[in-house]
Protein backbone atom coordinates (compact mmCIF):
# COMPACT_ATOMS: atom_id res chain seq x y z
CA UNK A 1 0.00 0.00 0.00
CA UNK A 2 1.13 3.57 -0.70
CA UNK A 3 0.29 6.37 2.03
CA UNK A 4 -0.06 9.56 0.13
CA UNK A 5 0.10 12.78 2.45
CA UNK A 6 -2.60 15.32 1.62
CA UNK A 7 -4.04 12.70 -1.12
CA UNK A 8 -7.21 14.92 -1.48
CA UNK A 9 -4.55 18.18 -3.15
CA UNK A 10 -4.59 18.65 -6.07
CA UNK A 11 -1.60 17.09 -7.29
CA UNK A 12 -2.21 14.36 -4.26
CA UNK A 13 -5.10 13.71 -5.73
CA UNK A 14 -4.41 12.59 -8.89
CA UNK A 15 -1.45 11.15 -8.00
CA UNK A 16 -3.46 8.61 -6.01
CA UNK A 17 -5.74 8.13 -8.94
CA UNK A 18 -2.63 7.61 -11.10
CA UNK A 19 -1.59 4.95 -8.12
CA UNK A 20 -4.92 3.44 -8.81
CA UNK A 21 -4.83 2.97 -12.18
CA UNK A 22 -1.37 0.96 -11.70
CA UNK A 23 -3.34 -1.60 -9.10
CA UNK A 24 -1.81 0.11 -6.36
CA UNK A 25 -3.68 0.52 -2.25
CA UNK A 26 -3.51 3.70 -1.99
CA UNK A 27 -4.14 5.25 2.02
CA UNK A 28 -4.21 9.51 1.15
CA UNK A 29 -4.59 11.92 4.48
CA UNK A 30 -6.64 14.57 4.67
CA UNK A 31 -6.36 17.67 7.64
CA UNK A 32 -8.45 20.45 5.65
CA UNK A 33 -10.17 19.53 2.75
CA UNK A 34 -12.60 16.23 3.55
CA UNK A 35 -14.66 15.79 -0.08
CA UNK A 36 -13.16 13.61 -1.83
CA UNK A 37 -13.04 14.18 -5.73
CA UNK A 38 -15.28 11.74 -7.98
CA UNK A 39 -12.82 10.40 -9.86
CA UNK A 40 -11.24 9.08 -6.46
CA UNK A 41 -14.52 7.62 -4.89
CA UNK A 42 -14.03 3.99 -4.10
CA UNK A 43 -10.21 4.07 -5.27
CA UNK A 44 -8.53 5.03 -1.95
CA UNK A 45 -9.03 5.22 1.34
CA UNK A 46 -8.93 8.22 3.59
CA UNK A 47 -7.39 9.11 6.41
CA UNK A 48 -8.13 12.40 8.46
CA UNK A 49 -4.52 13.53 9.55
CA UNK A 50 -2.71 16.44 11.00
CA UNK A 51 0.92 15.40 9.95
CA UNK A 52 2.69 17.95 11.86
CA UNK A 53 1.20 14.88 15.18
CA UNK A 54 3.97 12.48 14.88
CA UNK A 55 2.13 9.64 17.05
CA UNK A 56 -0.68 9.78 14.79
CA UNK A 57 1.31 9.81 11.57
CA UNK A 58 2.92 6.67 13.08
CA UNK A 59 -0.32 5.58 14.42
CA UNK A 60 -1.58 4.75 10.46
CA UNK A 61 0.93 1.72 10.27
CA UNK A 62 -1.54 0.23 13.06
CA UNK A 63 -4.22 0.20 10.45
CA UNK A 64 -2.56 0.21 6.85
CA UNK A 65 0.85 -2.00 5.80
CA UNK A 66 2.09 0.86 4.11
CA UNK A 67 5.24 -0.08 1.53
CA UNK A 68 5.67 3.48 0.34
CA UNK A 69 5.66 7.05 1.13
CA UNK A 70 4.33 10.24 -0.98
CA UNK A 71 4.73 13.30 1.06
CA UNK A 72 2.66 16.02 -0.67
CA UNK A 73 1.09 17.71 2.34
CA UNK A 74 1.74 21.18 2.90
CA UNK A 75 0.04 24.44 4.03
CA UNK A 76 -0.07 28.20 3.17
CA UNK A 77 1.90 30.54 4.92
CA UNK A 78 0.31 33.47 7.37
CA UNK A 79 1.27 36.49 9.15
CA UNK A 80 4.06 34.15 11.22
CA UNK A 81 6.45 32.40 8.74
CA UNK A 82 8.45 30.92 11.87
CA UNK A 83 4.84 29.37 12.19
CA UNK A 84 4.90 27.95 8.68
CA UNK A 85 8.07 27.03 8.46
CA UNK A 86 7.51 25.13 11.81
CA UNK A 87 4.69 23.57 10.57
CA UNK A 88 6.39 22.26 7.40
CA UNK A 89 9.17 21.12 9.18
CA UNK A 90 7.38 19.12 11.71
CA UNK A 91 5.15 17.30 8.98
CA UNK A 92 8.31 16.64 7.19
CA UNK A 93 10.38 15.10 9.73
CA UNK A 94 7.18 12.80 10.94
CA UNK A 95 7.12 11.68 7.28
CA UNK A 96 11.03 10.94 6.97
CA UNK A 97 10.56 9.26 10.24
CA UNK A 98 7.68 6.76 9.53
CA UNK A 99 9.94 5.63 6.55
CA UNK A 100 12.21 4.97 8.86
CA UNK A 101 10.39 3.30 11.14
CA UNK A 102 8.49 1.47 8.90
CA UNK A 103 11.13 0.70 6.49
CA UNK A 104 9.70 1.36 2.95
CA UNK A 105 10.85 0.68 -0.24
CA UNK A 106 10.69 4.54 -1.20
CA UNK A 107 9.67 8.06 0.16
CA UNK A 108 9.28 11.02 -2.00
CA UNK A 109 8.96 14.47 -1.15
CA UNK A 110 7.49 17.46 -3.08
CA UNK A 111 10.18 20.02 -4.25
CA UNK A 112 9.35 23.00 -6.78
CA UNK A 113 10.99 24.35 -9.90
CA UNK A 114 11.51 27.28 -7.83
CA UNK A 115 14.55 25.97 -6.44
CA UNK A 116 16.40 26.54 -9.68
CA UNK A 117 15.63 30.40 -9.78
CA UNK A 118 19.06 32.16 -10.71
CA UNK A 119 20.30 29.89 -12.85
CA UNK A 120 20.23 31.37 -16.40
CA UNK A 121 20.26 28.29 -18.79
CA UNK A 122 17.14 26.55 -20.09
CA UNK A 123 15.87 24.18 -19.64
CA UNK A 124 16.38 23.60 -16.07
CA UNK A 125 17.72 20.55 -15.40
CA UNK A 126 18.70 18.22 -12.47
CA UNK A 127 21.92 18.21 -12.50
CA UNK A 128 22.21 22.03 -12.38
CA UNK A 129 23.80 23.32 -8.82
CA UNK A 130 21.24 24.89 -7.24
CA UNK A 131 22.33 28.99 -6.97
CA UNK A 132 21.76 31.31 -3.87
CA UNK A 133 19.37 33.67 -4.39
CA UNK A 134 16.68 35.48 -3.11
CA UNK A 135 13.64 33.31 -3.45
CA UNK A 136 10.12 34.74 -4.21
CA UNK A 137 7.97 32.93 -1.56
CA UNK A 138 8.27 31.22 1.70
CA UNK A 139 7.34 27.57 0.11
CA UNK A 140 9.74 27.61 -2.18
CA UNK A 141 12.32 28.81 0.48
CA UNK A 142 11.49 25.72 2.60
CA UNK A 143 11.11 23.32 -0.29
CA UNK A 144 14.44 24.27 -1.21
CA UNK A 145 15.98 23.88 2.11
CA UNK A 146 14.73 20.63 2.60
CA UNK A 147 15.68 18.59 -0.61
CA UNK A 148 19.18 17.93 1.62
CA UNK A 149 16.77 16.86 4.98
CA UNK A 150 15.38 14.33 2.35
CA UNK A 151 18.30 12.92 1.24
CA UNK A 152 20.50 12.99 4.66
CA UNK A 153 17.57 11.96 6.83
CA UNK A 154 17.22 9.01 5.08
CA UNK A 155 20.66 8.30 4.31
CA UNK A 156 21.48 4.73 5.80
CA UNK A 157 18.00 3.79 6.59
CA UNK A 158 17.44 1.66 2.97
CA UNK A 159 14.70 4.06 1.88
CA UNK A 160 15.16 5.25 -1.41
CA UNK A 161 14.77 9.38 -1.19
CA UNK A 162 12.94 11.01 -4.02
CA UNK A 163 12.65 14.56 -4.28
CA UNK A 164 10.12 15.61 -6.66
CA UNK A 165 10.81 19.17 -8.25
CA UNK A 166 7.52 20.05 -9.40
CA UNK A 167 6.88 22.31 -12.27
CA UNK A 168 3.51 24.64 -13.06
CA UNK A 169 1.00 22.35 -12.33
CA UNK A 170 -3.06 23.53 -12.72
CA UNK A 171 -5.85 22.04 -13.39
CA UNK A 172 -9.03 20.09 -11.51
CA UNK A 173 -9.15 20.66 -7.94
CA UNK A 174 -7.00 23.71 -8.02
CA UNK A 175 -8.53 27.56 -6.28
CA UNK A 176 -9.97 28.59 -9.58
CA UNK A 177 -8.69 32.06 -7.96
CA UNK A 178 -5.17 30.72 -7.07
CA UNK A 179 -2.12 33.37 -7.12
CA UNK A 180 -0.03 30.48 -7.98
CA UNK A 181 -0.83 30.12 -11.46
CA UNK A 182 -2.54 32.83 -13.84
CA UNK A 183 -4.31 29.52 -16.04
CA UNK A 184 -7.45 29.08 -13.84
CA UNK A 185 -8.13 32.59 -12.64
CA UNK A 186 -7.84 33.39 -16.85
CA UNK A 187 -10.24 30.45 -17.70
CA UNK A 188 -12.40 31.42 -14.37
CA UNK A 189 -12.96 34.73 -16.34
CA UNK A 190 -13.70 33.74 -19.54
CA UNK A 191 -16.44 30.55 -17.98
CA UNK A 192 -18.09 33.92 -15.98
CA UNK A 193 -18.28 35.16 -19.48
CA UNK A 194 -15.86 37.75 -18.42
CA UNK A 195 -12.70 39.50 -20.75
CA UNK A 196 -9.89 38.56 -19.07
CA UNK A 197 -6.71 41.03 -18.73
CA UNK A 198 -4.50 40.91 -21.30
CA UNK A 199 -1.66 38.81 -21.88
CA UNK A 200 1.55 39.08 -23.85
CA UNK A 201 1.75 36.30 -26.81
CA UNK A 202 5.17 35.08 -26.27
CA UNK A 203 5.28 34.83 -22.59
CA UNK A 204 4.86 31.60 -21.39
CA UNK A 205 7.42 28.78 -19.99
CA UNK A 206 6.85 25.74 -18.01
CA UNK A 207 3.46 24.10 -17.38
CA UNK A 208 1.88 20.92 -16.63
CA UNK A 209 -1.42 19.88 -16.52
CA UNK A 210 -2.43 18.16 -12.92
CA UNK A 211 -3.31 14.58 -14.21
CA UNK A 212 0.15 14.56 -15.93
CA UNK A 213 1.80 15.34 -13.19
CA UNK A 214 0.46 12.54 -10.87
CA UNK A 215 1.20 9.78 -13.23
CA UNK A 216 4.83 11.09 -13.64
CA UNK A 217 4.85 10.57 -9.54
CA UNK A 218 3.22 7.62 -9.86
CA UNK A 219 5.33 6.36 -11.93
CA UNK A 220 7.88 7.26 -10.21
CA UNK A 221 6.62 4.77 -7.08
CA UNK A 222 6.33 2.50 -9.56
CA UNK A 223 9.57 1.93 -10.69
CA UNK A 224 11.35 -1.56 -10.40
CA UNK A 225 14.28 0.99 -9.99
CA UNK A 226 15.29 4.65 -9.86
CA UNK A 227 18.43 5.64 -10.79
CA UNK A 228 18.59 8.74 -9.38
CA UNK A 229 17.28 10.51 -6.22
CA UNK A 230 15.88 13.77 -7.77
CA UNK A 231 13.65 14.13 -10.81
CA UNK A 232 11.92 17.51 -12.47
CA UNK A 233 8.03 16.64 -12.95
CA UNK A 234 6.22 18.16 -15.86
CA UNK A 235 4.93 17.96 -18.84
CA UNK A 236 8.78 18.75 -20.79
CA UNK A 237 7.23 21.41 -23.16
CA UNK A 238 7.26 25.14 -22.93
CA UNK A 239 3.73 27.09 -23.71
CA UNK A 240 3.48 30.40 -24.98
CA UNK A 241 0.58 32.58 -24.21
CA UNK A 242 -0.04 32.26 -28.12
CA UNK A 243 -0.88 28.81 -27.67
CA UNK A 244 -2.69 28.73 -24.78
CA UNK A 245 -5.14 31.66 -26.00
CA UNK A 246 -5.42 29.92 -29.57
CA UNK A 247 -6.68 26.93 -27.30
CA UNK A 248 -8.93 29.24 -24.94
CA UNK A 249 -10.89 30.38 -28.59
CA UNK A 250 -11.09 26.98 -30.14
CA UNK A 251 -12.98 26.16 -27.06
CA UNK A 252 -14.99 29.39 -26.64
CA UNK A 253 -15.70 30.56 -30.06
CA UNK A 254 -16.78 34.34 -29.71
CA UNK A 255 -14.80 35.03 -26.95
CA UNK A 256 -12.79 38.48 -26.43
CA UNK A 257 -9.04 37.97 -25.36
CA UNK A 258 -6.75 40.63 -25.55
CA UNK A 259 -3.00 39.26 -26.87
CA UNK A 260 -0.69 41.26 -27.05
CA UNK A 261 2.52 40.71 -29.34
CA UNK A 262 5.99 39.54 -28.31
CA UNK A 263 7.08 39.31 -24.03
CA UNK A 264 6.16 41.86 -21.15
CA UNK A 265 9.70 42.29 -20.32
CA UNK A 266 11.65 41.83 -23.29
CA UNK A 267 13.22 39.37 -25.32
CA UNK A 268 14.27 36.00 -24.15
CA UNK A 269 12.92 32.81 -22.93
CA UNK A 270 10.86 31.92 -20.00
CA UNK A 271 12.54 28.63 -17.98
CA UNK A 272 10.41 24.90 -18.16
CA UNK A 273 12.25 21.85 -16.80
CA UNK A 274 13.79 19.32 -18.66
CA UNK A 275 12.22 15.32 -17.91
CA UNK A 276 14.87 13.86 -19.79
CA UNK A 277 15.80 12.09 -16.74
CA UNK A 278 11.90 11.30 -15.56
CA UNK A 279 11.12 10.04 -19.30
CA UNK A 280 14.22 7.77 -19.26
CA UNK A 281 13.52 5.97 -16.05
CA UNK A 282 10.03 5.95 -15.63
CA UNK A 283 8.85 6.17 -19.44
CA UNK A 284 6.48 8.75 -18.44
CA UNK A 285 5.27 11.05 -22.01
CA UNK A 286 2.85 13.79 -21.03
CA UNK A 287 -0.65 13.05 -22.66
CA UNK A 288 -2.09 16.71 -22.65
CA UNK A 289 -0.29 19.54 -24.67
CA UNK A 290 -1.77 22.72 -23.57
CA UNK A 291 -4.74 22.67 -25.94
CA UNK A 292 -5.74 18.98 -24.85
CA UNK A 293 -4.85 20.25 -21.33
CA UNK A 294 -7.42 23.57 -21.68
CA UNK A 295 -10.55 21.53 -23.28
CA UNK A 296 -10.19 18.96 -20.29
CA UNK A 297 -10.36 21.54 -18.08
CA UNK A 298 -13.48 23.63 -19.58
CA UNK A 299 -14.91 20.35 -19.26
CA UNK A 300 -14.25 19.57 -15.77
CA UNK A 301 -15.39 22.79 -14.51
CA UNK A 302 -18.68 22.65 -16.64
CA UNK A 303 -19.52 19.93 -13.46
CA UNK A 304 -17.43 21.05 -10.60
CA UNK A 305 -16.57 24.62 -8.94
CA UNK A 306 -12.29 23.91 -8.95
Amino acid sequence: MILVTGGLGMIGAHTARALADLGHEVVVTAHDRTEVPPFLAGQVTVERLDVTDRNAFLALADRHDIGDIVHLAGGIPGADPVSFLGAELAGLLNALHAARVWRVRRCAVASSLGVYLGRTEIPWHEDLALPTARLPHLIIAFKKAAEPLVTHGLDGSGVQPVVLRIGSTWGPLMDPESPFNRIPPYLSAVLRGEQPGPLHADDGGDHCYAPDAGRAIALLMNAPNLRHDTYNVSSGRPFTNREFVGAVRAGTPGVRLDLRPGRRDGPGDDPYLDITRLTQDTGFVPAFDIAAAVADYVAWRAGNLR
